[in-house]
């Protein structure tokens, strides 16, 4: 059989590349094999036969090299590696877009299993479902106590005044996709600016930090952390409301959004909570607004999906229902703001 070759990875070219930056590390042709799952940045699994790789690159005709920064998410995995937070061991950095056609990384392949459902869970039961969520609120403690500049992460990002960027920069993405009323989305971009919480001290954040951006090992431990593209400095506990916010039930029949909170044995949100605050000593009695500010998120990403599908701009199945989605994520956010 001949070796595979998917669309944005030239084996040959990168074979090229790795004798003469790396040389000896590949013996034999490369097989390369997409990973499905990802959302943004294309991540391959590469083979020579004996030895496995992991390439990331950024998407195919991606617009904005600052969306999809090969350099940002390298360094950040290359900065963690030697501490307590398990990530794949950075190899090397590319950003000669001649090769590939795009900068583009390698790393180590791990082994392990991305839950993204509570149906994929099941077969783990109860007990072994609690340990490994509960190892996800233990691992987000560890990364959460790096020294960024201890790792050369001091510079990563502008924490000062990171929630109130942040919470302006959703209401602008908001605004590029409205194009019809939402309920109470208003209310919410609002509510939330009015109670903006005071930030505790700024850390090394993951962005999208939940368990299908895990892999898990057979001992239902974390092996890696993935998908650090939207990782910078910024407030920890926006971390831990997204984690929060994706271990709620949420029970709506077509949700694009994957959550394990079915599954038997999940701890429940009030318990990842006290577990990492009993574990970091943050406080975390204001988490309610973090939570809500995920929703926010979370409704906005869906109403830019909805947008393009009303634009015709959208691929695949399942768009249609989207839009219909996206006051339930609203009403969701009120009600924690509220609740809280």
């Amino acid at each position: 059989m001949s070796p595979v070759t998917p669309p944005g990875l030239d084996t040959e070219r990168l074979r090229g590349h790795l004798d003469r930056v790396l040389p000896g590390l590949a013996d034999g042709a490369l097989d390369a094999r997409l990973i499905e799952g990802g959302r943004s940045n294309l991540t391959y699994s590469v083979t020579d036969g004996t030895s496995r790789w992991v390439v990331r690159r950024p998407p195919l005709g991606h617009v904005l090299a600052t969306a999809h920064d090969m350099r940002r998410e390298y360094r950040v995995i290359e900065a963690l590696h030697p501490t307590a937070v398990p990530v794949p061991a950075p190899l090397l950095l590319c950003e000669d877009a001649s090769v590939l056609g795009a900068p583009f990384y390698v790393m180590e392949y791990v082994t392990g299993t991305p839950y993204r459902t509570a149906e994929q869970l099941a077969p783990l039961g109860p007990e072994r479902t609690r340990a490994a969520v509960l190892s996800l609120v233990d691992t987000l403690v560890e990364l959460h106590a790096v020294d960024p500049g201890a790792v050369g992460l001091g510079d990563f990002g502008r924490p000062d005044g990171f929630l109130d960027r942040q919470l302006r920069r959703w209401g602008k993405q908001l605004d590029a996709s409205r194009d019809r009323e939402l309920a109470g989305i208003d209310e919410l971009h609002t509510s939330l600016g009015r109670a903006l919480p005071r930030s505790p001290a700024p850390t090394v954040i993951h962005g999208d930090y939940r368990l299908d951006n895990v892999l898990l090992g057979e001992d239902d431990r974390i092996r890696a952390v993935l998908d650090w593209e939207m990782s910078t400095l910024g407030d920890p506990l926006t971390d831990l409301g997204l984690l929060v916010m994706y271990s709620a039930p949420l029970d709506v029949a077509g949700s694009p959004i994957s959550t394990t909170a079915g599954a038997a044995g999940h701890p429940s949100p009030g318990e990842l909570i006290e577990r990492y605050a009993a574990a970091s000593g943050r406080d975390t009695s204001a988490l309610a607004w973090y939570t809500a500010f995920a929703w926010f998120k979370l409704a906005v990403i869906l109403e830019g999906i909805h947008y393009r599908y009303t634009l015709g701009q959208t691929l695949g199945s399942g768009f249609d229902r989207i839009g219909d989605l996206v006051p339930v994520f609203i009403q969701h956010g009120l009600t924690t703001l509220k609740e809280g």
